[in-house]
């Protein structure tokens, strides 16, 4: 009756939430939170080095922002790690329910936050606590996001699918930067930096709601309902997932290097270097990124499509390849000072490029893990390495054009470095999966979870 009574649920559950609704909703909530998330790095760049760090020039005051904006990323893989043991035990839904909230309280009252003029140190204090709120935030929902669509996913579609939550972060960065712009073209400089970029932050809670709606219309994926019925789950996950995993991890967040680097470079740095170095007007460059990020939105489950055709490794190693052998002809068209020139830059190197990373990425990290500790996995892989590859890049980035004497070529130099070690760990990826594929057969004849058998040691 026990075995009747769950089947009976699963088909309910399937029939009321197909896998093209999961997707969508993915798709919106991730818009949603990384919008909250990359609206700080748009001000970063534009707002908070004036507001709240007047006491330096403008370099040192951009370098500080852009410290504080690290500082989130610094914190995610704190919430990777607390929602992934969460969402390895009770569930990936109730997990992102729970970091919605978190994230919307974090992006609301940094729109209400006195500056240093008014509070004096206080403000910076602060603003680096709700951007660590921001991040632990962020940190536990990617992670639940792209499971709900990956678990849910039928196979040969793992990489279509697990891309539509990934279409949240250019939709959030173009809805970001697209408040940015339109507030900053309908409002002078004094009214935007006195109180008109506080209503892109105070936007959020109305964004949020919608997100908690969509969401609670979705079902518990089956991957974990599976976990949870043949009381698999892992005591600790994270324990469990270092014990069994650690190799895919590292390597993981080896490829992991390539992917944030290229985000954070045209999508966030991008803003600050043409209009700080190349004097280019801020709605200029805003609306080059917004224009980038458009073309990206579709071209991500396009790369997940051929990840799916040609092989989820292959593709994403391809985008690593694009992302280094742009980066010395991409900075020599940024130097031009064309806003045209720039603008199509970016619509190459982030809307088309970037996408057959970020595509295939999710369903790529997800068949890394076992189901029991996959939550965990997927977060630890994209939280604590982003906290280099992603968090840190403007201030390296920026840290190295000032090294450089404002000449771009130690950043390329860096960007190519990392784009080489993510390629290296692509390759040993794929001679890992060889060196199992014997393994695979067998569990396959005995009956067992074939997905287990890329995290065996």
């Amino acid at each position: 009756m026990q075995q009747e009574k769950q089947q009976q649920e699963k088909q309910q559950e399937q029939q009321a939430s197909p896998i093209g609704k999961i997707a969508f909703a993915g798709a919106i909530g991730t818009t949603i939170e990384w919008y909250d998330f990359f609206l700080y790095g748009t001000a970063a760049g534009i707002v908070f080095d004036k507001l709240f760090f007047p006491k330096f020039d403008s370099l040192v005051g951009t370098l500080i922002a852009f410290a504080t904006f690290a500082i989130g990323f610094v914190a995610r893989p704190l919430g990777g790690i607390v929602f992934g043991h969460f969402g390895d035990r009770v569930g990936r839904k109730t997990a992102l329910v729970t970091t919605m909230f978190i994230m919307g309280a974090g992006t609301c009252l940094i729109g209400v936050l006195p500056t240093y003029e008014s509070i004096g140190v206080w403000a910076p204090v602060l603003l680096v606590l709700l951007r660590i709120l921001q991040g632990i935030g962020i940190g536990g929902e990617w992670g639940g996001a792209v499971l709900m669509s990956v678990e849910h996913a039928p196979e040969g579609r793992k990489g279509y699918y697990g891309s539509w939550p990934q279409i949240g972060v250019p939709a959030g960065l173009m809805l970001g930067t697209g408040v940015f712009a339109l507030l900053s073209s309908v409002l002078d400089s004094e009214q935007f930096l006195t109180w008109g970029w506080r209503i892109a932050f105070l936007l959020s809670a109305v964004l949020v709601l919608i997100g908690l709606y969509i969401r609670l219309q979705v079902y518990e994926t089956p991957a974990f309902r599976s976990v949870r019925d043949q009381h698999t789950r892992a005591r600790i996950p994270l324990v469990e997932l270092l014990r069994t995993s650690k190799v895919n991890l590292l390597l993981g967040m080896g490829t992991r290097m390539a992917e944030g680097i290229a985000f954070n470079t045209w999508g966030v740095f991008a803003i600050a270097y043409t209009t700080t170095e190349l004097h280019v007007p801020r709605t200029h460059a805003l609306i080059g990124v917004m224009a980038a990020a458009a073309v990206c939105v579709p071209m991500i489950p396009l790369w997940g499509a051929l990840g799916d055709r040609f092989g989820l490794l292959r593709t994403f190693g391809l985008g690593a390849a694009l992302f280094g052998a742009s980066a010395v002809p991409a900075f020599a068209l940024f130097d031009t000072g064309s806003v045209l020139v720039i603008g199509g830059t970016l619509v190459v190197t982030l809307g088309l490029f970037y996408g057959a990373m970020y595509g295939p990425q999710a369903a790529l990290y997800a068949d890394l893990f076992p189901a029991n500790v996959r939550y965990s996995g997927v977060s630890c892989v994209y939280q604590v390495s982003g906290v280099v590859a992603s968090g840190c890049t403007p201030l390296i980035l920026t840290a190295l054009l000032s090294a450089g004497g404002g000449s771009p070529w130690l950043m390329v130099v860096y960007i190519v470095a990392m784009s080489a070690l993510s390629l290296l760990c692509v390759v040993l990826i794929a001679l890992r999966r060889r060196r199992h594929a014997p393994a695979a057969a067998s569990e396959r004849e005995s009956h067992a979870p074939v997905a287990e058998v890329p995290a065996q040691q």
